[in-house]
């Protein structure tokens, strides 16, 4: 590992919180001085920004933007090992009460720390915040908003397994819930966001900002589409894990009819989103739950699933041919 930059570029003096804007780029030239730019551009002015080299091998050209900031980043090269071991890697160097996300394809609009420190001051303690975002293409033209539907802290784990409630790269993460967590999982190369995200819910709220702080790029570089095969499998997997754990917090607390109610939403949702192997494993959640509540001829119990079942039959069909 190399660093560039090993000091933090704050001002020492200013008893306002640190924030560690860390990037991870792997062969990322053609956007990440777009992203570095950004971040510099920051009103809030206590910050740091650490750019994190996933071992590019782009003839230097990925370093050669990295180095040509000079001591207004900090700077660290590794080999290549996925986009969760950057940012681990930039966490743990950080020097920051709180972490940021950017990745290299990514921008910050200039308020985007300003606005979330502003906004913790009004909360009645800590919190991972998130927010909405703009969508632009691969020419930085914004094509569309993504408007995150709001859920509660207590929704919010919920909300990852059967909706998309959060781009990571707008959230402002406590160092107190990372610590409590712990950091990205690096064998997972596409989910490994949602991954911390739901075990982190479980410790620490996450409470939705309703404006747009950053612009989300949508390109055919993206991880998420040069890895597809890997991308759908990983989330197939989280998504089942997911409600596995969710039906076994939701059994200690309430009764059968609340545990069926949220399988068979997790259902329709895995169905709607094309996760097959996820529904499968849902269905058989789902059976497993009406027979442990003895509700097979209950018309609360079977309605759900039978109503999204047949409205959905060539979705179905695929759930059990695969």
């Amino acid at each position: 590992m190399a660093s560039a930059s090993t000091e933090p570029t704050h001002s020492s003096g200013d008893t306002r919180p640190l924030v560690s804007v860390v990037i991870p780029v792997y062969n990322g030239s053609n956007f990440l001085r777009e992203a570095v730019d950004s971040a510099l551009a920051q009103t809030y002015p206590h910050f740091e920004v650490i750019v994190v080299n996933d071992g590019s091998d782009d003839d230097g050209a990925t370093e050669n933007i990295a180095l040509s900031y000079g001591d207004r980043i900090r700077y660290f090269k590794k080999a290549n090992g996925g986009v969760a071991s950057a940012l681990n890697l930039g966490i743990r160097a950080m020097s920051g009460d709180y972490f940021s996300w950017l990745s290299h394809d990514d921008v910050y609009y200039p308020d985007k720390l300003a606005a979330q420190i502003a906004f913790l001051g009004g909360l009645p303690g800590p919190a991972v915040l998130y927010s909405d975002y703009d969508i632009i293409d691969a020419q930085s033209i914004v094509r569309g908003r993504a408007t995150i539907k709001h859920y509660s802290p207590e929704e919010f784990g919920r909300a990852l397994i059967v909706d998309h409630p959060i781009q990571g790269c707008s959230a402002l993460v406590p160092r107190d819930c990372l610590e409590r967590t712990g950091l990205f999982d690096e064998t997972l190369r596409t989910t490994q966001d949602y991954d911390l995200w739901f075990r982190m819910a479980q410790r620490c709220d996450f409470v939705h900002m309703p404006s747009a702080l950053l612009q989300s790029r949508e390109h055919a570089e993206q991880g998420t589409v040069t890895m597809t095969t890997v991308h759908v499998r990983e989330c197939n997997q989280f998504l089942l894990d997911g409600l596995r754990k969710l039906v076994a917090l939701n059994r200690s607390k309430y009764c059968a009819k609340n545990e069926q109610h949220l399988i068979a939403e997790a259902l329709a949702s895995f169905l709607a989103r094309d996760f097959y192997s996820a529904a499968h494993g849902a269905v058989v959640l789902y059976l497993k739950a009406v027979l442990r509540g003895n509700s097979w001829f209950r018309p609360h119990a079977l309605k759900p699933l039978l109503g999204y079942l047949l409205g959905n039959f060539h979705r179905v069909l695929r759930v059990f041919t695969r």
